[in-house]
């Protein structure tokens, strides 16, 4: 009864910051989306803060997991740019993204918030790390680019884009495609010969020594 109490604690906090925003994320709120009583927020957290800590990685996780299927089966880099456009239509009409906001603006008072959104951040980061050291391996950028750096690019990239389309729409689209440009350009060089390959990795080699 309490594991099911406390998932529903998550879920109804979740839920609250999506509808009502973080101004309105009160005990009592969180406590009558979830259809518990306002007590038991502070039984089984401390305090509310803690409660959206807490429903901050729970939140991540589950939508990691949710994803990471159709992430291991991905086999292109131009293969994970679509997925991205594709999840992030979803995440947007899940209400996630409003989470995501409402999470990052709450963080900025709130340390177990902010170490919370950072925890979250790193769930997604590990996945991309992994997707990316696969495919990239595949690719003249093998051994040259760093995944874990670039896994850490694309979160902030993407959360970047999530927050930006509140208020330009066109240009987070616009972003999205400048993202899918630079898939289009690993494309090509994945079709390269092997002395075509060899040679910008000689180049590429070069540029990051000088």
């Amino acid at each position: 009864m309490s594991a099911a109490t406390k998932e529903k604690l998550l879920e109804g906090a979740l839920r609250t910051l999506v509808e009502q925003g973080v101004a309105k994320t009160s005990a009592r709120n969180i406590a009558a989306t979830a259809g518990v009583a306002q007590g038991l927020v502070f039984y089984h957290f401390g305090s509310v803060d803690e409660l959206l800590a807490e429903a901050c990685r729970y939140g991540a996780a589950q939508r990691v997991a949710r994803y990471r299927d159709r992430l291991a089966a991905l086999g292109g880099l131009g293969e994970l740019l679509e997925f991205a456009r594709a999840m992030h239509a979803e995440e947007r009409a899940g209400g996630y993204v409003a989470v995501l906001g409402q999470l990052m603006a709450a963080s900025q008072s709130s340390p177990a918030l902010a170490a919370a959104t950072a925890d979250g951040l790193g769930l997604w980061i590990a996945e991309l790390e992994a997707v990316l050291t696969r495919l990239l391996a595949a690719t003249p950028l093998a051994g040259l680019a760093d995944p874990a750096g670039l896994a850490r690019a694309t979160a902030a990239s993407f959360v970047g884009i999530e927050l930006y389309e509140g208020v330009d729409p066109d240009g987070a689209g616009r972003a999205l495609d400048a993202l899918e440009q630079l898939a289009s350009l690993a494309a090509v060089l994945e079709g390269l010969g092997p002395l075509g390959q060899r040679a910008v990795r000689h180049g590429l080699r070069r540029g990051t020594r000088g």
